[in-house]
């Protein structure tokens, strides 16, 4: 993950914590919560890949575990939002821009979906039973219905910030307007002329020219 990308990523997650505690974390919807850190990993990997997106899913899920008030061992939600940002990087289109807004609500529900799965059968494999008295299917399809009506207020957004303030050096150098880098470099070397032959016994300008009367040595 290049270092340009941090600081929006830092603040975009910083956000979404505050506005998931303070405002989604109060609704006292039925079923689960709207996931807004979910849905901000999502539009990053989307953007920027499966490793950024890695990244990105397992420290905005260590804030999580971290944030009160957690219930939970520390490092659940950070394996889950890890899981699931690398997941949706590999969905990243060309150019990290969806052709479609439907192709963006399929990730976000299959995202939707597989984190409230990852994150019971993570708590069963810790020891934390509270996923046996709650309805599995019940979550799940709560956390699709809800995560999927947000979906279009914040993942467009992110993808829109992510690219607009993704600033690659390589490529800025790389590029016409900048006049110099590989690409330049490149166009100079097609359109110089490379001689077919050795230049050991030429001159400069031409071969050298044979004495008359001298003949060859067999």
């Amino acid at each position: 993950m290049r270092l340009s990308r941090i600081p929006l990523a830092a603040v975009l997650l910083l956000l979404a914590l505050v506005l998931q505690v303070s405002v989604l974390g109060r609704l006292q919807l039925p079923g689960a919560t709207p996931d807004l850190l979910m849905l901000v990993v999502v539009g990053l990997a989307l953007v920027y890949g499966p490793a950024a997106g890695c990244l990105v899913g397992f420290f905005g899920g260590l804030l999580t575990d971290l944030a009160p008030p957690s219930d939970h061992a520390i490092g659940r939600y950070a394996l889950v939002l890890c899981v699931l940002g690398y997941a949706a990087g590999l969905l990243r289109p060309d150019g990290g821009r969806q052709r479609s807004a439907l192709s963006a609500l399929i990730v976000v529900a299959g995202a939707a979906v597989l984190s409230t799965l990852l994150y019971a059968m993570v708590g069963a494999l810790v020891g934390d039973g509270a996923a046996r008295h709650v309805g599995l299917v019940g979550l799940a399809f709560s956390a699709l219905l809800y995560d999927v009506l947000l979906a279009p207020f914040v993942v467009p957004a992110v993808m829109v910030l992510a690219r607009r303030f993704d600033y690659d050096p390589v490529a800025a150098e790389s590029g016409d307007s900048s006049g110099s880098g590989l690409g330049t470099l490149a166009r100079y070397r097609t359109t110089r002329e490379v001689s077919a032959v050795p230049t050991y016994g030429k001159r400069a300008f031409g071969r050298k020219k044979r004495i008359p009367g001298l003949a060859k040595r067999p």
